[in-house]
C-alpha cells in the first residue's frame, strides 16, 4: 500500500512556508490504518526490538503507540505535556525553536532495565524524541529503538537521537 498517498499536504500551516504532513487522512482510512499498524509491527519485529514497553508522546504518539504495543505484546506508557498526569512524575525540559517545553512520565511507569521503544507519528528536528530518550535513559532503562510513521529527512532529526535503530515508514 502506498502510505504517502494517504497523507495530505497542507501548505502554509501552521505558518507561511511550512508544508504540514496531515495524518488525519491516513487515520480515517480503515485499510490504511490497519496496514500502517501491521507494517509498523512487522518492521519492529524485523528489527528485533523486543520491547517491554512502547512509549508514545502526546498526542499523536498515543494513536500509533497503543495499537503497536498491543501487536508487540508490550505495555504502553504515555509521555505527556506538563501537568497532565495525575501521579508523581519524572520531568524533562527541552528546547523548541521558539522556547522550551516539558515532558512528563509517571514515576512508577518504568523500572530500571526495562526495554523501551519510543514511537511518534513524525520526526522533524528530533527535539521531542531526544527529550523522551533522555528521560528513558535517566531511569536506567534500555532504549531499543525509535519508530515514526513519517520522517522529514531534510530536517535531520535523526542525527540528534541516540545511536539505536530507527524505523520510519514514510520519508519526505
Amino acid at each position: 500500500m502506498d502510505l504517502k498517498s494517504l497523507v495530505r499536504d497542507i501548505p502554509d500551516f501552521p505558518k507561511p512556508g511550512i508544508l504540514f504532513r496531515d495524518i488525519t487522512t491516513l487515520l480515517r482510512n480503515p485499510e490504511g490504518l490497519r496496514y500502517t499498524i501491521d507494517f509498523f509491527a512487522q518492521k519492529c519485529n524485523e528489527a528485533e526490538f523486543k520491547a517491554d514497553y512502547v512509549i508514545g508522546m502526546e498526542s499523536r504518539g498515543f494513536i500509533f503507540g497503543t495499537p503497536l504495543a498491543y501487536k508487540l505484546g508490550a505495555g504502553f506508557i504515555p509521555v505527556r505535556k506538563k501537568g497532565k498526569l495525575p501521579a508523581a512524575v519524572h520531568s524533562i525540559e527541552y528546547q523548541l525553536e521558539y522556547g522550551t517545553d516539558c515532558l512528563e512520565m509517571h514515576q512508577d511507569a518504568l523500572h530500571p532495565g526495562s526495554r523501551v521503544l519510543i514511537v511518534d507519528d513524525l520526526i522533524a528536528t528530533g527535539g521531542t524524541a531526544k527529550a523522551t530518550a533522555q528521560l528513558v535513559q535517566q531511569l536506567d532503562c534500555e532504549l531499543v529503538g525509535f519508530g515514526f510513521i513519517i520522517e522529514l529527512r531534510d530536517l535531520q532529526g535523526r542525527k540528534h537521537l541516540p545511536d539505536v535503530p530507527i524505523i520510519s515508514l514514510i520519508e519526505y
